[in-house]
């Protein structure tokens, strides 16, 4: 009873800081806003300032080795989980008491990527925990575990646009950063309430691998293309069994001469080094390395143009930020649509079939900006709002169709010990494609000459993301051909 009520504490801990997550839009649109407005930033320039304070997501990795490999006062998550929160706190807080600070570009920039910092490292923590909770549960309940904590995410998204768009129509941007604040520091007294076990400072073993399959949770999954030719490959898998061995004697050697070494430091570092080994070992799995890499090109291959966007809808078409936070709204409703559509109808489907018709459909919505911008649907008496919350909410729900599969797979992937690492590095994969995406896309502004009220030449740069959301699909070989998003239980 008394465990299933502690389980009972950390869920809820772990929803709520994914409703946090989702609530981050209340505040990141008043950044928005005060790039444009009081620092009169070009829509490159805002871009290009948002991506380098979104970088540390890009590292999320990092962040998962020190909470796998070096316990403080023997636990992993907790103590990691307490200095996250005051990271994401302290540059709201600072942002909102000094004027000087937040009306320049350089310290605005560095202080955005600091608490990014942070919330990025409890986001770590967060996966992680839902990693262990996955791995001890059975496959099944991944889908669902992911799923609550999406649409926790979906919800808290909801609230932060609604009353982002609010705070905007009658607050100084000052005052959101400080009501912000709160947020966090309601995470940081949240942090006593979940229960962590206490770990002994051992070194993690390596992945278990055989014959060219990767366990999960009971299961094993094999790549088609490996297992083609069976008999050619049987010489270089005995080679690879025998290195194998030598390695894990190795290893042991290393356990046991680890072991006498009392010293802590050498302890985590031993750790450390495994934990990358480990790591190195997990990811160059073809299973693991195709399918993310084709997750990395399907961003890094498409220009972001949301900030250009952003600008356009404000200064050209003057909608205002009440109206912009309804839009947000709808989007998240969508993806929450999306969630629920992929985990009622979609699992089982072969991945490569949903993410084709996933860069269809994103192609198709694209489009919707194209008429948006050569206003032809004001010829059809059809509203500029119209547009945007159609384009908003179904984008948003294609999206997920893409995005679903990947987090469950990678839930199930984490071996035990480095689930924070390699979930991190799933996740900082799908972050690096959008950051450089979104660097492609202030590029690609920059050279047709975007900048706040002359938006000639916007109509081609949707165009040719347009044409870039095809990329991707022509990599579909990357994605195993019998894999879906679920394994079998």
């Amino acid at each position: 009873m008394l465990k299933l009520l502690e389980a009972l504490v950390t869920s809820v801990a772990n929803k709520t800081c994914f409703w946090k997550k989702g609530f981050r839009s209340f505040v990141w649109t008043a950044v928005s806003y005060q790039l444009k407005d009081r620092l009169k930033l070009s829509p490159s320039a805002s871009q290009f300032v948002s991506s380098i304070a979104f970088f540390p997501w890009s590292i999320k990795p990092l962040y998962g080795i020190l909470s796998d490999c070096i316990p403080i006062r023997g636990r992993k998550r907790i103590p990691y989980l307490v200095i996250a929160t005051l990271l994401s706190l302290i540059p709201w807080l600072i942002l909102g008491l000094t004027a000087s600070l937040r009306n320049s570009k350089v310290q605005l920039m560095i202080f955005l990527s600091v608490q990014n910092l942070g919330s990025a490292m409890a986001d770590v923590v967060i996966d992680a925990m839902i990693a262990e909770a996955v791995r001890v549960e059975r496959a099944s309940f991944a889908g669902d575990l992911q799923s609550i904590s999406w649409m926790a995410m979906a919800l808290g998204g909801i609230c932060g646009s609604l009353s982002g768009g609010y705070a905007l129509s009658n607050w100084q941007i000052e005052k959101i950063f400080l009501l912000f604040s709160l947020l966090p520091t309601i995470q940081l007294l949240s942090c006593g309430f979940v229960k962590e076990n206490f770990v002994c400072n051992k070194v993690i073993p390596e992945l278990s691998t055989s014959n060219g399959s990767l366990a999960m949770n009971g299961s094993v999954m094999h790549d088609d293309n490996l297992s083609a030719d069976k008999s050619k490959t049987s010489t270089s898998r005995r080679k690879k069994s025998q290195k194998k061995s030598r390695n894990g004697a190795a290893n042991t050697s290393n356990v046991q001469t680890l072991e006498k070494n009392g010293s802590s430091a050498s302890r985590w570092f031993q750790s450390l080094k495994m934990a990358t080994y480990t790591l190195f070992q997990a990811f160059r799995q073809p299973l693991i390395l195709r399918p993310m890499a084709w997750f990395f090109l399907a961003n890094v291959t498409v220009p972001n143009l949301s900030t250009v966007m952003f600008y356009y809808q404000t200064e050209y078409l003057n909608l205002d930020a009440s109206f912009l936070g309804t839009a947000r709204v709808v989007g998240w409703l969508g993806l929450m649509l999306g969630t629920f559509i992929y985990n009622r109808y979609m699992k089982k489907i072969k991945l490569r079939r949903i993410l084709m018709w996933a860069h269809v459909g994103l192609s198709s919505l694209t489009l919707l900006d194209l008429v948006l911008v050569s206003r032809v649907n004001v010829a059809f008496g059809i509203s500029d709002k119209i547009m945007v919350l159609c384009g908003s909410a179904l984008t948003d729900a294609i999206n997920q169709f893409k995005f679903m599969p990947f987090l469950i797979l990678s839930g199930q992937l984490c071996p035990p010990g480095i689930e924070g690492t390699l979930f991190a590095l799933f996740m900082s994969i799908n972050n690096l494609g959008s950051t450089l995406g979104s660097f492609g896309g202030a590029g690609l502004a920059s050279i047709l000459s975007i900048s706040s009220g002359s938006f000639d030449n916007l109509f081609l740069g949707i165009a040719i993301q347009v044409l870039c959301t095809f990329i991707p699909v022509a990599f579909l070989f990357l994605i195993p051909k019998e894999a879906t998003g679920i394994s079998s239980a």
